[in-house]
C-alpha cells in the first residue's frame, strides 16, 4: 500500500473545498491508489501526467479538479511514496 505525506499547503487548500469536491476527490484517490497498487499504470480518466518543466505530477480529480504531487523518497521498502502538494481547480496552477 503506498505511503503519503500532505503537505501544509494542500491541507489549506483541502480545507478551502466543499464537502462535495472533496468527496469527488477521495473517490478519484481510490481509482488512484489501486492504479498505484496495481503497477503505476494509471486509467486514462485520471489523466496523471508530469507537468512540463518540472518534477511535479497532476491527476484530474474533476472537470475543474486538479491535484499535485510528487513522488517521494519510499519510507517503507518496496513501497511508493506520494507527497500531496497542492488540490483545487485549475488555480493551483500559478504555485502547483
Amino acid at each position: 500500500m503506498p505511503t503519503y505525506l500532505r503537505l501544509p499547503r494542500f491541507n489549506r487548500d483541502w480545507d478551502r473545498l466543499s464537502q462535495q469536491e472533496q468527496a469527488r476527490f477521495r473517490a478519484a484517490l481510490a481509482v488512484f491508489v489501486a492504479d498505484l497498487v496495481a503497477g503505476g499504470r494509471f486509467r486514462p480518466g485520471l489523466r496523471v501526467k508530469k507537468m512540463a518543466g518540472h518534477d511535479i505530477w497532476e491527476m484530474t480529480w474533476a472537470p475543474d479538479g486538479r491535484a499535485t504531487f510528487v513522488y517521494g523518497k519510499p519510507v517503507r521498502q518496496d513501497e511508493v511514496h506520494i507527497i500531496w502538494r497542492r488540490v483545487g481547480s485549475h488555480q493551483i496552477f500559478t504555485a502547483p
